[in-house]
């Protein structure tokens, strides 16, 4: 499956595969002073995605990564820990002898949690304002979360958020999808990356039409609608240059895994 540089993503060349829309209504000045709230491109491309593909992206999504399984196994009983973006929740269940509670955007994948894990603890909220008290998790897992946020400015806001409400000598264990990666190869760092939806999965209703966005195009030769999902994939070094904006943590251990960057953070101060 190949991704589109965010630049290019205007009409597909495989001709049954048609772009509503080009990109061109969403381009957003990356270097300039912009909110902490986030753009039309998170809001088209990552939340209103992910919402819609949830129950089929979930299906592929059920082993947990042996790294950050060993992360959560290690640590201390009885640990109050965050998993900031938990998805459908696949890491929720690796230690029962730990308190963990998952936060997502999409409330259709903490339905498909709140269905498959019982007694789960759960919330929506968004990872840029999250709706808990400095210092009160433990440990915090953030998997594969920030490289759907399209600037620097808000993907620091991501990261600032985790370590406001991790405790001191608390630590957080962090994936980014990685550049120099086998599994899929990349040109450019900004891509949409498109997920093809079975039409069963939209529940045998057609999506001919779209308000705004390049977010759906159809594929009638394989029965299915396309959208585009926003990544930012990390060189190596940058999520560690990332961190190192926020004064008070120290990294502790960086390494690759599953075609990402990640990082195991320890924040020493408030």
């Amino acid at each position: 499956m190949e991704s589109t540089p965010i630049e290019k993503i205007t009409d597909s060349e495989n001709k049954n595969l048609r772009l509503i829309e080009s990109l061109e209504s969403f381009k957003i000045n990356l270097n300039s002073k912009e909110s902490k709230n986030p753009t039309e491109i998170e809001k088209k491309h990552v939340y209103e995605v992910y919402d819609k593909i949830a129950i089929h992206f979930s299906h592929t999504r059920y082993k947990p990564w042996a790294k950050v399984e060993e992360f959560l196994k290690n640590l201390p009983d009885n640990s109050f820990v965050g998993d900031i973006g938990c998805g459908n929740g696949k890491y929720l269940k690796v230690n029962p002898k730990i308190n963990i509670f998952g936060t997502d955007r999409s409330i259709n994948l903490l339905k498909i949690c709140r269905e498959n894990i019982i007694n789960s603890q759960l919330f929506s909220a968004d990872s840029l304002k999250l709706p808990i008290r400095n210092n009160f998790f433990d440990a915090i897992i953030s998997i594969a979360v920030i490289h759907h946020f399209s600037n620097d400015l808000l993907r620091i806001q991501a990261l600032k958020e985790i370590v406001r409400i991790l405790k001191i000598n608390g630590k957080f264990l962090i994936y980014v999808w990685a550049l120099e990666q086998q599994e899929k190869k990349f040109t450019e760092q900004d891509n949409f990356v498109p997920w093809h939806l079975q039409q069963k999965y939209e529940n045998n209703v057609v999506v001919n039409t779209l308000s705004q966005g390049p977010k759906i195009a159809k594929d009638d030769q394989i029965n299915c609608v396309v959208y585009q999902r926003y990544y930012h994939v990390f060189k190596k070094g940058e999520l560690e240059n990332l961190i190192s904006q926020i004064q008070n943590v120290v990294i502790e251990k960086s390494y690759f895994d599953h075609a990402n960057w990640c990082c195991i953070v320890k924040k020493v101060h408030n």
